[in-house]
């Protein structure tokens, strides 16, 4: 692959390069001398979980590994200890070294699912490695690198200021710490969602500082969640997990709406851009033959082709045929009668009644096939009742 090939794949799903010429001419000179570009990107071990949005820039990452460069994976063990305030209108809580600890492995055990983990293609550094050596000097002397006026360039530091919500000065440190990072391990390109350019800026002018080549910064978009109006969040509920399963993967993918799915093709499949946009082209393709080829797509990814096939075979018997799930799970209840609104948390389809209570009432609950829209309504449990609650969940009920 020429440079003009490798730049063209990679820039797909890009929203900014920092700079395009400069990659360009890192990827020429990586060609011509036989060496590998450091391709860097930070995680802050602050959840467990990864999910789709995550998993846009780890594809990113893995293209550049692809092209038999190096992915410096940065666990920000440390940083993690600050938070980072990106996105944030408050100050983040400070996680413990041993929720850090766990997240970080649960994470990059993930995010193997998609990287190249083999020596050659993979280096993991924990940012503790050198920010937990600097001492109070050397920590004032990174600080003087940067005015407080280019920090309140942060539209989040800058909103919060002008409405009088506290900053605390720890904040501050965070993205000249995650810019340390970049020097510490002299990354040639680093990438990040688009809630990160300031951060990843940063570390082009501590490089520039310290006699280094700028890295070049490659931004992504935030990908969308299911709800097609907020970013992916397990939080917010509208996410797909990596370690969901087929169906539920397959499932959920069906309920995005038709106008996000460019959006997904480009940003979570290797799906060629021109035949991306015949799928997506209602006068050369049906929405729903498309949506199915796009969640096939993405389970292939994280599970395998045979199990692309057999979620998608699942969901046209449930969906199309009406047909009863293979496979559902079996919750056991107590042989007495039972408010619908507590049956459907008891078999873990609510987080609390009060979303219970809302399922119901939006109509979305079935027992044995009758509509159930009053939550407080009593149920006389049977064995083998079978409790649908959306589209996607299904219990069979077994009495104790």
């Amino acid at each position: 692959m020429d440079t003009a090939e490798s730049l063209k794949l990679l820039k797909r799903g890009t929203v900014e390069v920092y700079s395009e010429d400069e990659l360009g001419e890192r990827l020429e000179e990586a060609a011509k001398r036989g060496i590998q570009l450091r391709v860097k990107l930070g995680m802050d071990p602050t959840a467990p979980d990864i999910h789709l949005g995550h998993t846009v820039v780890l594809r990113k990452l893995r293209q550049f590994q692809d092209m038999g460069h190096k992915a410096i994976l940065i666990i920000g063990d440390y940083t993690a200890r600050i938070g980072d305030p990106t996105g944030q209108n408050s100050t983040r809580p400070v996680l413990s070294g041993e929720d850090i600890e766990a997240n970080a492995q649960t994470y990059f055990e993930q995010a193997g699912r998609i990287l190249d983990t083999s020596e050659d293609k993979l280096e993991v550094r924990p940012n503790s490695e050198w920010l937990k050596n600097l001492d109070l000097v050397a920590v004032i002397k990174l600080c003087s690198s940067m005015t407080v006026a280019r920090m309140l360039e942060r539209d989040t530091f800058d909103l919060r200021y002008k409405k009088g919500d506290p900053i605390s000065i720890h904040e501050f440190l965070y993205p000249l710490m995650q810019g340390y990072d970049s020097v510490c391990i002299e990354a040639d390109v680093e990438l990040g969602g688009t809630d990160q350019t300031f951060n990843n800026l940063v570390g082009r002018d501590l490089q520039k500082q310290h006699g280094q080549k700028p890295q070049i910064v490659m931004t992504m978009p935030i990908l969308v969640g299911l709800d097609g109006v907020e970013k992916m969040s397990k939080s917010k509920g509208n996410y797909i997990g990596v370690t969901d399963s087929p169906g539920d993967m397959f499932g959920k993918v069906m309920s995005i709406s038709d106008e996000m799915m460019e959006n997904y093709f480009t940003l979570l499949t290797d799906v060629p851009e021109d035949k991306i946009k015949e799928l997506v082209n209602p006068a050369k393709s049906h929405p729903r033959d498309s949506k199915i080829a796009l969640a096939k797509e993405i389970i292939k990814t994280y599970h395998g082709a045979d199990a692309a096939d057999a979620a998608a075979d699942e969901f046209d018997k449930v969906f199309s045929q009406k047909q009863l799930p293979s496979d559902m799970d079996e919750v056991k209840i107590p042989a007495e009668d039972i408010m619908l609104s507590k049956l459907i948390t008891e078999c873990g389809f609510a987080a609390s009644g009060g979303e219970a209570k809302r399922l119901a009432k939006q109509g979305g609950v079935t027992i044995d096939g009758e509509k159930k829209t009053n939550p407080a309504e009593m149920i006389t449990p049977a064995e083998g009742m079978i409790l649908k609650v959306g589209k996607l969940k299904y219990a069979k009920i077994s009495l104790n």
